[in-house]
């Protein structure tokens, strides 16, 4: 477990942007029996969830969301020193979509850029990197963009994986202030790494196979360049760690869950975010949702939460908890000492 605490930095705006196509699950009678919809758009509490068009990238969102961001809080593209790209659905293998995002955004050509890649814990391992070069001699502002097009890589014939993914972008702004501690606690358990998995890769190399549609376990359709997820392990892990990770975060940071003013969960599914209410003892009203929305978006989703959730809401000091967990196996949780965000209510693209 590793554990890291900054002060004196923190997130001074938040903004996400979404494509305008809404796909309603109430729709999906192709691929769901019509007398199953309504129990499954109970249980995994989404209604509707946003698509990307075919030519839209999670970058195109991102970039929108950015220059919401900047315009809604003043910001020179000259006075960012550092720009993190946070995604599974890149622009391209290689160049590092960054680097694109940077000169599309007119920053500096003095700019830091990399990307990072990991699943839907992402978010919180991005900003806690964001928070450690904020929190260098030298820095002062880091852009963070995390954003998701998973349509594009689940197959629309996968009934266990089409219900759930949604696309969005957002951005955060982290810069050195007056904040006082803000702690991380990360984990990993690389033995589930056939859990949540695209197969065609480096590992096993894409060839025209790759490509080819197959009937998988229960009727399911997909090819090896799409994703698979077991949702039983996933449920089974997320609900034995993440409460225990953020009890863990609580008992290191000397508060108790009425300390904290939000607490925001990776939007998964919703009959598992209220097991993790009921499990920590926490107020529903302090817990916000946005999954009926736009569906589970990967790492992009601990963001849009904020940005659709908690407008005029992070205005003064405030005590939030962010908890996201996902392939990797990986989670994390963290707890921010908030002061003045800006919070940008989302954007369509």
């Amino acid at each position: 477990m590793a554990t890291l605490t900054f002060h004196g930095v923190g997130i001074k705006a938040i903004s996400a942007c979404v494509p305008p196509d809404v796909v309603y699950n109430k729709d999906l009678g192709y691929l769901i029996p019509e007398e199953e919809i309504e129990k499954t758009i109970h249980n995994i509490g989404i209604e509707q969830r946003r698509i990307a068009a075919s030519d839209v990238t999670a970058s195109d969102l991102c970039y929108k969301a950015a220059l919401q961001l900047m315009a809604d809080n003043d910001i020179e593209p000259g006075s960012i020193d550092v720009l993190l790209f946070m995604s599974q659905t890149a622009d391209y293998r290689i160049p590092a979509t960054s680097c694109l995002l940077q000169h599309r955004l007119g920053l500096p050509r003095e700019t830091l850029c990399f990307d990072i890649s990991l699943g839907c814990s992402g978010y919180l391992f991005a900003l806690s990197t964001a928070y450690a070069y904020a929190s260098m001699p030298g820095v002062n502002r880091v852009l963070l963009l995390d954003g998701e097009t998973f349509s594009k890589i689940v197959n629309r014939r996968d009934k266990v994986d089409w219900p759930l993914y949604g696309d969005a972008g957002t951005a955060t702004l982290v810069e050195k202030g007056d904040f006082g501690d803000s702690t991380f606690m990360f984990y990993t358990d690389g033995s589930g790494e056939n859990v949540l998995k695209i197969e065609a890769g480096m590992r096993h190399p894409i060839t025209p196979e790759s490509c080819v549609e197959r009937e998988q376990e229960e009727g399911n359709i997909r090819s090896d360049l799409e994703v698979f997820m077991d949702g039983m392990d996933v449920f089974n892990f997320a609900i034995s760690k993440v409460p225990k990770s953020i009890k863990q975060l609580l008992k290191v940071t000397d508060k108790t869950i009425d300390d904290v003013d939000y607490l925001v969960f990776h939007q998964a599914n919703r009959f598992m975010m209220d097991f993790f209410v009921k499990k920590l003892k926490a107020d529903p009203s302090r817990v916000p949702f946005c999954i009926n929305k736009y569906g589970n978006t990967s790492s992009a989703s601990v963001p849009l939460t904020i940005s659709s959730e908690l407008v005029g809401k992070l205005d003064g000091r405030s005590t939030v908890v962010l908890s996201a967990f996902g392939a990797g196996l990986s989670w994390a949780a963290a707890m921010l000492d908030m002061n003045d965000c800006k919070v940008s209510p989302v954007i369509d693209y």
